[in-house]
């Protein structure tokens, strides 16, 4: 059983119990309890107001600014040229080592609503990268595994933020299915806020039953991470998405540290922003959930 809490200086603590099924076929709708949203002054107490209060939500000058797309195009150009041979040696690796394409290309939710085609170096057996992955999947060659921990499999997506598809910092493209903000006014990011609080959400999912874990991430995950998205966005500055992109970096060459704290409880990020957003994951053997 995990918890996720939230606390900021804004808003009392709000905390929400991710009860992960003991049993495959265990209910796991009846989880859902009400809980205060981070970044909104009422709870949101059942599917239907969450998905008003995020019909629309509001972005900050920053976030949708010509500044940051200008920045957004510089990072990427020179990223793609610093990194072109590598990705190219990555992408022959890959041809080598397992059966398919090199580069993986998926339709994703956009800005607006609209959908666009998201590149990753592929990690995965061809054909079986069509929803949620949990930690050890099967399917995930042992290349794969690699480029994921170094989140190098993401570096074709600087192409994709070149053309106007991504930002380096926002809510990550998700499939149709998964999008929790229905009509966001800035682009997806490489990075954002709710990355770094659910780095780790492969883990998560690993201790939920195969059975469970759409419903599990329906009703627990995907709430959480648009609701710190959305606040985020509507307070992001520069120096803000700076800190996202530091943390993002140390996070990927400290991957050891955060996978061995996942067995006791340690911060798992600290969002830049006024105010901040702490989340914590831990496990909760001796706490009860809330009737």
């Amino acid at each position: 059983m995990f918890v996720t809490s939230f606390s900021s200086t804004a808003t009392p603590t709000a905390s929400l119990v991710l009860s992960a099924p003991s049993g495959e076929h265990s209910d796991t709708g009846a989880l859902l309890k009400t809980i205060p949203a981070p970044g909104f002054d009422s709870p949101i107490r059942h599917r239907t107001s969450f998905d008003a209060v995020l019909m629309s939500p509001s972005a900050s000058g920053w976030s949708v600014s010509i500044y940051k797309r200008i920045i957004d195009i510089v990072v990427s150009v020179s990223v793609l040229i610093v990194f072109a041979l590598p990705m190219l040696c990555i992408a022959l690796c890959i041809r080598l080592s397992s059966n398919g394409p090199a580069i993986f290309i998926q339709k994703r939710t956009g800005r607006k609503g609209t959908y666009f085609s998201i590149y990753k170096f592929r990690t995965m057996s061809e054909g079986s990268e069509t929803g949620l992955t949990r930690a050890g999947d099967v399917h995930i060659h042992s290349l794969g595994r690699w480029l994921r921990r170094f989140k190098l499999d993401e570096l074709p997506q600087f192409f994709n933020i070149l053309i106007g598809d991504m930002s380096l910092v926002g809510p990550r493209p998700k499939l149709s299915q998964y999008a929790g903000i229905l009509d966001m006014p800035y682009r997806p990011g490489l990075t954002g806020a709710a990355t770094l609080a659910f780095r780790r959400e492969e883990d998560i999912l690993q201790g939920v039953g195969p059975y469970n874990v759409e419903a599990f991430y329906h009703q627990r995950i995907k709430p959480i991470k648009a609701r710190i998205d959305v606040r985020y966005m509507r307070r992001a500055t520069f120096s803000s998405d700076v800190l996202i992109i530091l943390e993002t970096f140390l996070s990927c060459i400290a991957f050891t540290q955060y996978r061995s704290a996942l067995r006791g409880s340690f911060p798992l990020a600290r969002v830049a922003g006024r105010p901040s957003i702490e989340l914590e994951l831990q496990p909760m053997e001796s706490c009860q959930a809330a009737d």
